[in-house]
C-alpha cells in the first residue's frame, strides 16, 4: 500500500473505465494528459495503442479498457492518459494508460481498504491491491506494477526504444 501521511491516510488518483471506478497510488502517477496523437506500432497487442511524444521522449500507451477485457469505447472530451512509472528489471518504465476519465485525487485511510476478494481461479486478482470505499462507492485499487505481465512490460520497453 501507499505510505500513509501524518494523518494515517494515503493519496490515490481515481479514474473510470465505463461505470467502474479504479484508483492508483499517487506515488506511481507522474501526470495526467489530455488525449493526444498516438502513433500505432505494428504487430503489438490490441490493448497497446502505440506511443506518444512526451517532451521529446516516446512513451508507450496502453488502452486500459482493452487490457481489462472491456469493450473499446468512443473517445470523448474526458478521455485522457495517465502517465505512470513502473519498475521492471531494475529500470523505471514510463508508460501511459488511456482511461475514460480521471476524477480526483483523494485520501483513503487503511481502515477503508479491504483486501481484494478471491473470485475463483478464472479471474486474476493479483493486480488488485484492495477495494476501497469512497463515500458510498467502491473503488478498485490497482497495483500498477502487477497490472502488466513481464512480457507486456518488455514489449513496452522495446516499443519505447524502437520509437526513440
Amino acid at each position: 500500500m501507499a505510505e500513509p501521511n501524518a494523518t494515517g491516510s494515503s493519496q490515490y488518483l481515481n479514474f473510470t473505465l465505463g461505470k467502474e471506478v479504479f484508483a492508483l497510488d499517487i506515488s506511481s502517477v507522474r501526470e495526467v494528459l489530455e488525449l493526444t496523437v498516438i502513433t500505432k506500432i505494428p504487430r503489438t497487442p490490441d490493448f497497446m495503442c502505440g506511443v506518444i511524444n512526451l517532451r521529446g521522449h516516446a512513451v508507450p500507451v496502453m488502452d486500459m479498457r482493452l487490457k481489462f477485457g472491456m469493450p473499446a469505447s468512443q473517445t470523448t472530451v474526458d478521455t485522457c492518459i495517465i502517465i505512470v512509472e513502473v519498475d521492471f528489471e531494475g529500470d523505471r518504465i514510463i508508460m501511459g494508460g488511456k482511461v475514460d476519465s480521471v476524477r480526483e485525487v483523494f485520501d483513503l485511510t487503511a481502515e477503508h481498504i479491504e483486501t481484494a476478494p478471491r473470485m475463483g481461479t478464472s479471474i486474476n486478482t493479483d493486480y488488485i491491491k484492495g477495494i476501497g470505499k469512497q463515500d458510498e462507492n467502491f473503488v478498485i485499487i490497482l497495483d500498477i506494477g502487477k497490472v502488466f505481465s513481464a512480457a507486456e512490460l518488455a514489449l513496452a520497453k522495446e516499443a519505447q526504444k524502437d520509437a526513440a
